[in-house]
C-alpha cells in the first residue's frame, strides 16, 4: 500500500450526521466513501489493519450548542446518526475507534478514543507494530487534522488522502490550511491512486 513497515488505515468519522442530510453535514462527505473504500479492501487483502473511528456523544454531551458547545447536536451515541455510513465497506476485522463519549469529551482526535476489549488506539496500534497511518474522513479540518496531528506526536508516519477527505470549511479554505498544518507537522498529503 506505502513503504512502510507495518502501516494501517484509519477512517476517521463516516458517519451518517457529518454526510449529505446529517445533523452536521459535511458538503460531499459521501464522496470519500468510494475512496476508502478502495483502499480499505486493499488493506484486508494484505492483511493490514483497518482501523474506524466514530464519534458516540452523550446526549448532555457539553461539545453540543444545546449544553454550552460549539456544535450541533450530532452522533449522538445508539442513534442512527452515529452510525457508519451504510455504503462505507470495512473488511473483516475492522476494529471500531469510540470517541467523544463522556459529557465533557470533545473527542476530536482518534487517539482520545477506544477499541473495545484493546485500550486506546495508540496501545492497539503499538501492540500490532504499527508505524504509519493512512487517513482518510471527515472532516479535513476538525478530527483528521486533530487525528493526524497526534498521530506525528505520537511519532508515527502518516499519509492522508487527498481525495479521500472532506473539510467542514466554517472559515474559508480551512481545509487547505490544515492540510498546510499537517505536511508542516510531516505528514504527507497524496492523492489515493498514489497510494493504492
Amino acid at each position: 500500500m506505502i513503504e512502510a513497515e507495518c502501516p494501517a488505515l484509519l477512517i476517521v468519522d463516516v458517519q451518517n450526521d457529518f454526510c449529505p442530510g446529517g445533523a452536521l453535514a459535511v458538503a460531499e462527505g459521501d464522496q470519500v466513501v468510494p475512496v476508502l473504500n478502495r483502499l480499505a479492501a486493499r488493506a484486508g487483502a494484505l492483511g493490514l489493519p483497518v482501523y474506524a473511528s466514530r464519534d458516540w456523544h452523550p446526549i448532555d454531551s457539553r461539545h453540543f450548542a444545546a449544553n454550552g458547545g460549539p456544535w450541533p447536536t450530532h452522533c449522538v451515541a445508539g442513534t442512527a446518526g452515529a452510525r457508519l455510513h451504510p455504503d462505507l465497506a470495512l473488511p473483516s476485522g475492522a476494529m471500531i475507534v469510540t470517541k467523544g463519549t463522556a459529557r465533557d469529551e470533545h473527542g476530536y482526535s482518534a487517539f482520545d478514543g477506544r477499541v473495545a476489549g484493546r485500550g486506546t488506539l495508540l496501545d492497539d496500534l503499538r501492540s500490532r507494530g504499527v508505524d504509519h497511518l493512512v487517513v482518510g474522513g471527515l472532516a479535513t479540518d476538525y478530527c483528521v487534522r486533530a487525528s493526524v496531528l497526534d498521530a506525528r506526536r505520537h511519532g508515527l508516519g502518516v499519509t492522508v488522502v487527498e481525495d479521500g477527505v472532506r473539510a467542514v470549511n466554517l472559515v474559508k479554505r480551512a481545509g487547505n490550511r490544515a492540510l498546510d498544518e499537517m505536511r508542516a507537522a510531516g505528514a504527507d498529503v497524496k492523492p489515493s491512486r498514489d497510494i493504492l
